[in-house]
C-alpha cells in the first residue's frame, strides 16, 4: 500500500461531518510538523481550521483544502460502510474519497517527497485547511483569509484540491468559478374559493409571464473561459394542497450560476425591471394589483486566475504525468478558492475525478491518489526550485 493510499484511509475511517472535524485535521498536522512546518491552529466558532508554513521566504505556494464532508446518506444503500474504507477492483470507497480527503493525503506525500530531495526551497509552502466548506462556509477559509491578511501574509499561488477532473485524471484544470447569487421571491395575492376567482388574486397565473421572462432571458454571452450566466428556479411553493381554494401566496426560489460578465447590480436590477414590467401588464389586463418580496443572497463572487506562472506549471506537470494537456474550465458550483482569490493571489483547482462525489458508494481509483500526489509534487518542483 502506497503513503498516499494509506493516508486517505486513515483520513476516511474519521467520520468528519461538516463542522466536525472528527481528529483529520490532527493526523495532517502531525505529519506536518515532522516535516518542519510552523502550525497555528484556529478555531472560529465551532469550526476548526488551521495554517502551517514551511519557511518564511517569498513567494509562498499555499495548499488549501477541507476535511469536513457531507452526510452519507442512507446507510443500508451503501456497498460499504462510508467510513470504514474499503478497495474493490482497483477503487477505494468512502465518504470522502473524492471530496476530499484524497487531495490531502496526495498533498501531504507530494511535500515530503518534494522537501525530501530539496529541503531549502525557493520560497515557502504553507497548507489552509478548514472543516466548514461543505457548509455555510462562515468560519472556515473566509476567516482565516481575514487573519491572514491581517498578519501580512501574501499567497501567491494556491491549489485547491477540489475533484476537477470529468473522465481521466488531470482532464481538466479549475483556473477559476462562476459567482453564485440566491434570489427568494414572494408575490403575495388573495386567497379565495375557485368558483369565485373574481373575488382572489391567483399568484400563479401572475407569475407566468414573469417566469417566461426570466427563463428566456439572455443575461450575457459569456466571458474567456466563462459559459453564459445561468437562471435556474429551485423551488416554487404554492397553495394549500386542495383543489378548491386560490392560492394567497406564491414563493420562488432561484439562482443565478454568473460570470465576470455581468454585476451583481446588473442581475438583481434586470430580475427585478422583469418582475415589475410582468405585474403591470398583469394589471392592465386583469385590474389586478400584486405586491411582492424580493431578497437576495449572493454565495460567493466568480474568480479567474488568468494565464501565469501557476497555470503554466500545472498544466506542464499534466501534460508530463498524463500526456495530455488539460482543458481550462471554469465549470461546476462555487469553492474556497473564491475567498482566496480576492486577495491576489493566482488560484487553480485539481483534484481527482468529481463523478461520484456527493453521492452514495463515493469512490477514488487508487492508482490516481499517487498519480495525483506526483502531479503536485511536479507543480512544487516547477515553481520552488
Amino acid at each position: 500500500m502506497n503513503p498516499t493510499l494509506a493516508l486517505a484511509m486513515e483520513l476516511i475511517r474519521r467520520p468528519s461531518m461538516t463542522p466536525e472535524d472528527a481528529g483529520c485535521q490532527e493526523l495532517l498536522i502531525a505529519r506536518l510538523t515532522t516535516l518542519g512546518f510552523r502550525v497555528e491552529r484556529l478555531r472560529f466558532g465551532n469550526v476548526d481550521n488551521f495554517w502551517a508554513r514551511y519557511g518564511d521566504a517569498a513567494p509562498l505556494f499555499a495548499f488549501a483544502g477541507h476535511t469536513d464532508v457531507v452526510p452519507p446518506g442512507p446507510l443500508d444503500q451503501w456497498q460499504f460502510p462510508p467510513f470504514a474504507p474499503e478497495i474493490r477492483d482497483g477503487c477505494l470507497y468512502g465518504r470522502g474519497a473524492a471530496d476530499m480527503k484524497g487531495s490531502l493525503a496526495a498533498m501531504i506525500t507530494a511535500v515530503e517527497r518534494f522537501l525530501a530531495d530539496h529541503p531549502q526551497p525557493r520560497g515557502s509552502i504553507a497548507f489552509l485547511i478548514t472543516s466548514d466548506e461543505e457548509g455555510i462556509a462562515v468560519n472556515g477559509t473566509v476567516k482565516v483569509v481575514e487573519w491572514l491578511e491581517q498578519r501580512g501574509e501574501n499567497i501567491r499561488w494556491c491549489l485547491v484540491g477540489e475533484p476537477s477532473c470529468s473522465a481521466e485524471l488531470g482532464d481538466t484544470l479549475k483556473i477559476g468559478r462562476r459567482g453564485s447569487l440566491n434570489g427568494r421571491l414572494v408575490l403575495r395575492g388573495t386567497q379565495g374559493h375557485v368558483a369565485y376567482p373574481h373575488l382572489a388574486q391567483n399568484p400563479l397565473h401572475a407569475m407566468g409571464a414573469i417566469l417566461t421572462a426570466l427563463v428566456d432571458e439572455v443575461w450575457d454571452h459569456g466571458y474567456e473561459a466563462f459559459p453564459p450566466t445561468s437562471f435556474q428556479i429551485s423551488n416554487l411553493r404554492s397553495g394549500t394542497g386542495a383543489t378548491n381554494v386560490i392560492p394567497g401566496d406564491l414563493e420562488m426560489l432561484f439562482n443565478f450560476r454568473f460570470s465576470p460578465a455581468v454585476t451583481v447590480e446588473q442581475l438583481q436590477e434586470r430580475t427585478q425591471l422583469i418582475i415589475d414590467t410582468g405585474l403591470l401588464n398583469e394589471e392592465v389586463k386583469t385590474g389586478q394589483v400584486f405586491q411582492y418580496d424580493l431578497e437576495w443572497n449572493l454565495s460567493g463572487m466568480p474568480f479567474f486566475t488568468l494565464p501565469g506562472e501557476l497555470v503554466a506549471a500545472a498544466v506542464d506537470a499534466i501534460q508530463a504525468e498524463t500526456g495530455q494537456p488539460p482543458e481550462l474550465s471554469t465549470s461546476g458550483g462555487t469553492s474556497d478558492g473564491r475567498f482566496i482569490a480576492p486577495t491576489g493571489a493566482q488560484v487553480v483547482e485539481l483534484g481527482p475525478l468529481n463523478a461520484t462525489i456527493h453521492k452514495i458508494n463515493e469512490r477514488v481509483t487508487v492508482d490516481h491518489l499517487e498519480r495525483l500526489s506526483r502531479l503536485y509534487q511536479g507543480i512544487l518542483t516547477r515553481l520552488l526550485t
